[in-house]
C-alpha cells in the first residue's frame, strides 16, 4: 500500500481556478466519502485550505487510483479536463510523505512559515477519522506531519520569516488608508483567519475592530476574545459604511459584499480599503472600479509572497524537514520487512520445536538437563543461521528494491504468505 496526493494550490493554478475547486466544511466531507469509495482507495482524508485543496488516500496501485481521484477533484471545478489538468499535481508513496511533511512546516504556502496550516491539516485528519475513512496509514502520516510542523516552529522563526496573507494585504492597504492607528476595520468571518484578522488588526493599533458573521454566537466568541464589538452580518450596509478597512473571509460559496452596498458606502466620497481573503471570493471584484476604493485580494498577494524569500529559517525548515522525512521512511520501510523477518523466524522455531519432539521420541531416557543443552544448543545453531538473513534485509530496506529482497527471502525459506500478512506490524508505523 502507498499513500497519493493529488491537488491542487496558489503553486499550481491561478486563484480563479483555485476559486472553483473550493469546498465547504460538507463538500469536504462529500470528497472524503467519494474518494473513499473509490476501487483501489483504502483510506482517505482532503486538506481544503483558502489557497489549496489536496486529496490524501491510501491506495494499492498507482494507475487507475490517481485516475479516479484526480477526475473527483476536476469535476468540482466544472472546466474541462484538458483546462484543468495542467494545474494538477500528483506525488506518490516518498514523495507524498516529503510533499505533506513540507506543506504542514509551512514551506508550500503562500505567506511561508504560516502557523495555520498546522490547524488546517489537523482538520484533515480529524474530519478523515470522524467519517471513518482515515485509517492505520494515513493516521500515523498525519500524525508524524503535525509533529514535523511544530518541531518547525518550535527549533526555528519560521513564523516570522515571511508576513501572513493578513499582514501582507494590511501592508498594501497602507497606501489608500494610510496607517492602522485610529482607523475603524470590519472582520467578516469567523473562522481560524477571521480570528487572525482580528488580532493582527488589533495588535497594530485600530481604533475600533468590528466582527460579522452569519452566526451571531461565533461572532460574538470571536469578538470577545480580541475585546471587539459583533454585529449582525444582516447589518453589513450601516457596519461598511462606518469602517475604513474590510477584511472579509467567510468562507461563503457565493459573494457576500456586492458592488452596490460598496458604493452606497462610499458615497460621500471617502476612502475604503476592501480585504478579500475567501476563496471563493466574498467580494464582487468590480467594486474595484469604484471612486475611493482599493480592493486587495488573493491574486494579488499570491504574486508577492511567492516570491518572499525567507532566507536562513527556511533553509533550517528544509533541512529538519529532510531529515525527518528519511527517519519517517527508513522506519516504514524497515517495518515492511518485519512481518517477513518475524514468519521467518517463527518458521525456525517450529522447526527446532518439531525436532525435539522427534529426539524425544527416539531418545526417551535423555534426561531433563541432557535435553535442556541440545535443545539450548540447536537454538542457537539457528538463531546463528537467521542471524545474518534478518539482518541484512533490514539494511537492504532502505534501498530501492527492499520488497523484493524481502520477498526473497520468503520465497528461498518457503514461508507461508498468511503467515506473513497475519504478523501484526509495530504500533507508530506503516
Amino acid at each position: 500500500m502507498s499513500v497519493l496526493v493529488v491537488g491542487m494550490s496558489h503553486k499550481s493554478a491561478p486563484v480563479a481556478l483555485l476559486e472553483q475547486v473550493a469546498l465547504d466544511t460538507a463538500g469536504v466531507h462529500k470528497l472524503i466519502d467519494d474518494v473513499a469509495a473509490c476501487e483501489h482507495v483504502t483510506e482517505a482524508t482532503v486538506i481544503a485550505t483558502c489557497n489549496r485543496v489536496e486529496i490524501y488516500a491510501e491506495v494499492d496501485r498507482f494507475h487507475g487510483s490517481v485516475e479516479e481521484v484526480s477526475r473527483l477533484l476536476l469535476e468540482r471545478a466544472g472546466e474541462s479536463t484538458e483546462a484543468m489538468l495542467p494545474h494538477l499535481y500528483v506525488h506518490y508513496d516518498d514523495g507524498a510523505v516529503s510533499h505533506l511533511f513540507q506543506v504542514v512546516a509551512g514551506l508550500d504556502s503562500m505567506a511561508i512559515g504560516e502557523a495555520q496550516i498546522l490547524g488546517q491539516t489537523r482538520d484533515a485528519l480529524s474530519s478523515g477519522q470522524e467519517i471513518g475513512t482515515v485509517g492505520p496509514a494515513l493516521n500515523v502520516l498525519f500524525q508524524q506531519a503535525l509533529r514535523v510542523g511544530k518541531r518547525a516552529r518550535a527549533e526555528t522563526d519560521i513564523d516570522s520569516a515571511a508576513p501572513s496573507l493578513v499582514s501582507a494585504a494590511l501592508d498594501r492597504s497602507h497606501a489608500a488608508v494610510g496607517d492602522l492607528s485610529g482607523k475603524r476595520v470590519l472582520v467578516l468571518g469567523a473562522g481560524s483567519m477571521a480570528g487572525l484578522a482580528t488580532a493582527t488588526v488589533a495588535r497594530r493599533g485600530a481604533a475600533s475592530v468590528t466582527v460579522a458573521n452569519r452566526t451571531a454566537g461565533n461572532a460574538d466568541r470571536l469578538a470577545a476574545e480580541y475585546g471587539a464589538r459583533a454585529a449582525a452580518l444582516a447589518d453589513l450596509e450601516a457596519e461598511l459604511a462606518m469602517c475604513d478597512v474590510l477584511v472579509s473571509c467567510t468562507g461563503a460559496t457565493g459573494v457576500v459584499v456586492d458592488r452596490q452596498t460598496v458604493a452606497a458606502a462610499v458615497a460621500g466620497g471617502r476612502e475604503l480599503a476592501i480585504i478579500d481573503l475567501a476563496l471563493p471570493h466574498d467580494v464582487d471584484p468590480s467594486v474595484a472600479e469604484l471612486p475611493g476604493v482599493t480592493l486587495i485580494n488573493l491574486a494579488e498577494l499570491a504574486d508577492e509572497l511567492r516570491d518572499s524569500d525567507a532566507g536562513r529559517e527556511v533553509l533550517e525548515v528544509r533541512r529538519i524537514v529532510g531529515q525527518e522525512v528519511a527517519a519517517f521512511l527508513t522506519a516504514r520501510r524497515q517495518s515492511a520487512v518485519t512481518p517477513t523477518v518475524v514468519a521467518l523466524r517463527s518458521m525456525a522455531t517450529s522447526v527446532v520445536d518439531a525436532e525435539m519432539e522427534r529426539l524425544a521420541g527416539r531418545l526417551p531416557d535423555l534426561d531433563e538437563a541432557t535435553r535442556a543443552e541440545v535443545l539450548h544448543t540447536v537454538r542457537r545453531v539457528a538463531d546463528k543461521l537467521l542471524h545474518q538473513p534478518t539482518v541484512r534485509v533490514k539494511e537492504l530496506a532502505n534501498e530501492t528494491g527492499a520488497v523484493s529482497y524481502a520477498a526473497a527471502l520468503a520465497e528461498l525459506f518457503a514461508l507461508d504468505p498468511d503467515a506473513v500478512d497475519a504478523v501484526t506490524r509495530p504500533e507508530g508505523l506503516s
